[in-house]
């Protein structure tokens, strides 16, 4: 019997990379599609087939899907503030590119699209924890254009048959983030601050609160959605951690010795969800707590 063909957009990405390597061992034929943009060909498995391609362009990404059961979508320009500074940029990436590859998944008859959402399409909600039934009100450009990813899914679920499922991820964290570039996650620039010996610098009071969910689990969340028999028209499920720790916390895990800096437009003071439905949909939960994921990652990073 043939391999699965799946493929990953942005498989040379954080997420993406663990994505593929997961799918790898697990025995399927994985295509990456990455412009390489912010991954690193030295994050994708040998094993899996290479594409260097901006999911901008449909007529070159589009002959890829044929034959492909499943596509994990997760090319993107994932950055609050960088959508702020470029958001023509940003949009057609976010935006543009994941109606190409929900066009491209479509026309090449995939069964289903996994769809990699964020959190960032609450924005500031009254009540917490943040549930999939909330009305979304995002504050940045990059909340905006993940959330018309989500309406897109549901939209080529309920008109094209297009199977698809949206995970709104929270704050993932874990071996192979970013270390370059102007926008770097929160962890990475605390435990590059901690190995210099500098002082861990806050962004705010450091009160605002996250569910920081470690990659490991992300990655089996994808696959569960893959899956599940209960998933496949749209649905939009979070993907978090059972609880939520503050900036502080986080720095003080690392280091005493800690600054904080002016506050920023566009961020958000307190992001809670509830995971209940994806322990509904796709019989998943999360595996691994911070204190054991930010020891992991002083090992990697110190």
């Amino acid at each position: 019997m043939a391999e699965t063909k799946v493929i990953v957009t942005g498989g040379a990405g954080f997420i993406g990379s663990h994505i593929t390597e997961k799918l790898i061992k697990e025995g399927y034929d994985v295509h990456v599609i990455d412009n390489l943009s912010t991954g690193s060909k030295n994050k994708v498995n040998p094993k899996a087939k290479f594409y260097k391609i901006d999911i901008t362009d449909l007529k070159k990404i589009a002959p890829i899907f044929k034959g492909a059961s499943f596509v994990f979508h997760l090319a993107a320009l994932p950055r609050v503030q960088l959508s702020i500074d470029d958001p023509i940029k940003t949009h057609q990436t976010n935006v543009n590119g994941t109606l190409n590859v929900l066009m491209a998944a479509k026309e090449a008859k995939v069964k289903r699209v996994i769809y990699s959402a964020s959190s960032s399409a609450y924005g500031d909600q009254k009540k917490l924890p943040l549930k999939e039934n909330m009305q979304g009100k995002p504050l940045s450009p990059y909340g905006f254009q993940k959330y018309s990813g989500e309406h897109y899914c549901r939209i080529f679920s309920s008109v094209f048959g297009l199977e698809t499922v949206s995970l709104r991820y929270f704050n993932v964290y874990g071996k192979g983030m970013s270390e370059k570039g102007s926008y770097l996650p929160v962890f990475v620039i605390f435990l590059k601050q901690k190995k210099e010996g500098k002082a861990l610098t806050i962004i705010g009071d450091g009160k605002q609160k996250r569910s920081f969910t470690n990659v490991n689990d992300v990655v089996n969340a994808n696959i569960l959605a893959a899956k599940s028999a209960k998933v496949g028209k749209g649905e939009v499920i979070n993907i978090c951690a059972d609880k939520a720790y503050s900036i502080n916390e986080v720095a003080k895990l690392i280091s005493e010795n800690i600054i904080n800096l002016p506050e920023r437009n566009g961020e958000i003071k307190m992001s809670l969800g509830s995971n209940a439905l994806a322990k509904k949909l796709i019989n998943w939960k999360p595996q691994t707590g911070l204190k054991e994921g930010l020891a992991e990652l002083k090992e990697f990073y110190i």
